[in-house]
């Protein structure tokens, strides 16, 4: 059987701009532009893609963090709205929230580490 591993992340975008500053600004993702409607961040090991588009994907990225706390200051600065404040599961600890586009994220801090 061939092995199949998690590596691309595509999510729609009302406002492609807004959404590429969202996650260049908040998460220091890099973009690399393919036409006016498509942007991915190719640095692996997993692809981020935004593609513009009026339905929001169902999917959830969720991001791994360092430092969760960083990351949450960066997410607030940013004005996106927290849609579930920190919290604790097997494994870490994680928050989510939503980009401009209304897709949901999560970004995460494993305990392991």
């Amino acid at each position: 059987m061939a092995k199949i591993t998690p590596n691309y992340i595509e999510m729609k975008a009302h406002d492609l701009p807004a959404s590429k500053a969202f996650y260049s600004e908040a998460l220091g993702l890099g973009f690399t532009d393919y036409g006016d409607g498509y942007s991915c961040d190719e640095r692996g090991p997993t692809f981020v893609a935004i593609a513009a588009g009026d339905e929001p994907a169902v999917p959830m990225p969720i991001f791994e963090s360092d430092n969760l706390e960083e990351s949450l200051a960066a997410i607030q600065k940013s004005g996106a709205p927290i849609v579930a404040e920190i919290f604790e599961y097997p494994g870490g600890r994680r928050f989510e929230c939503l980009d401009p586009s209304g897709n949901r994220i999560a970004i995460y801090e494993n305990s392991a580490e």
